[in-house]
């Protein structure tokens, strides 16, 4: 069963067509450099992946007989002892099911945390293969239908609410849509104004997925899992801000907390589709709309500006120069200045009809 066209002309979809074209061919070459937009640079960082665990990678011994780690020692075999209950009665828990089970023993959720991030990267394996679920707070919606592990259909057509992603992303399958492109958006907020403005159904077939700020571990596989089966273009709506940046970066990169799990988290075809710093200039966004860059800001921003893939992105590295030229910052509610509606009925349709993407 199709979705029944209710968007744009075909004609308005003729970019992000061609687009969608010369990724697919660059996935039949085997053609990293148009993915990922960058080089082999070094060995924590593939192209086609993003970052990854160096091989020679140091590493932490923890010992029963030792004072100082007895005690780690002891919650990592607890946990351990937990997961082998899971897999061997095929039940699924989360992080804070698992705190919860001893939260005086364990201290606080972070201590959990860690502890299983230890075990997966110690055993190779994702954390989904140890039973072991986070809990979602992201959000879809749009032309994109599914059936959970559980036999329930799902179908995320927009309206006035959207879906919360699954916690089991693993487990979902027959996975339908015809959306001519995903759009990544950084807040809540944001996500929830163009929903209000019936953003999917005015650019109809796309889909929609916020992981509402940094993104939680089933948002980012959600997404992955979105371009590994449908290959579409995907784009990011984040902040002309170092934070919204960042973001934008563990979608296309990954993060090093995780960098052990990268082939399955993230998407290096992902492009920048806005807030641009050089839009605000092009826009004419008053000064009085704008917010001055931190300290903190600014030495985010010269953080990311080293990274190995920034430094291989001409465009992105510019539109960060443009920022700490300005010392500037802008959040995409900058937008309203011109209209409340602007920002779904003027510029993501400009951009995304003549390709203003990075």
């Amino acid at each position: 069963m199709a979705f029944a066209p209710m968007g744009p002309e075909a004609s308005f979809f003729e970019v992000l067509d061609r687009h969608r074209a010369s990724l697919l061919a660059a996935l039949t070459r085997g053609g990293k450099e148009s993915l990922g937009g960058v080089a082999r640079l070094a060995s924590r960082f593939e192209d086609s992946v993003g970052l990854q665990m160096v091989s020679h990678c140091t590493t932490r011994k923890i010992k029963s007989d030792s004072p100082k780690s007895i005690q780690k020692f002891a919650l990592i075999l607890k946990i351990l002892s937990m997961i082998y209950k899971l897999v061997q009665s095929n039940t699924y828990a989360t992080k804070r099911d698992i705190y919860y089970t001893d939260s005086q023993l364990f201290g606080n959720q972070t201590v959990v945390d860690n502890i299983i991030n230890d075990i997966s990267c110690m055993l190779k394996v994702p954390r989904r293969s140890l039973h072991i679920l986070s809990t979602s707070k992201g959000l879809i919606a749009g032309n994109l239908r599914y059936m959970e592990e559980d036999g329930t259909k799902v179908n995320c057509t927009c309206g006035v609410t959207a879906v919360a992603v699954p916690s089991n992303i693993q487990g979902i399958r027959n996975l339908i849509t015809d959306a001519k492109f995903l759009l990544i958006v950084e807040k809540d907020a944001t996500f929830q104004r163009l929903l209000d403005d019936n953003f999917c159904t005015k650019m109809s077939p796309c889909i929609m997925v916020t992981g509402k700020g940094v993104p939680d571990l089933n948002t980012r596989l959600l997404v992955k899992k979105l371009w590994d089966t449908f290959h579409i273009p995907v784009f990011t709506l984040v902040d002309a801000d170092p934070h919204g940046i960042e973001i934008m970066c563990i979608y296309k990169y990954g993060s090093m907390s995780m960098s052990f799990e990268a082939h399955n988290l993230t998407v290096p075809a992902i492009r920048w589709l806005g807030l641009l710093p050089s839009d605000i200039k092009r826009l004419n966004i008053p000064k009085d709309s704008l917010i001055p860059l931190t300290r903190r800001d600014q030495m985010k921003l010269d953080s990311i500006l080293k990274r190995p893939y920034v430094t291989c992105q001409p465009f992105w590295r510019k539109e960060m120069e443009i920022m700490t030229d300005s010392k500037m910052k802008a959040e995409i509610q900058a937008l309203t200045f011109l209209s409340s509606d602007y920002l779904s009925r003027v510029y993501l349709p400009n951009k995304l009809k003549f390709g203003g993407w990075i």
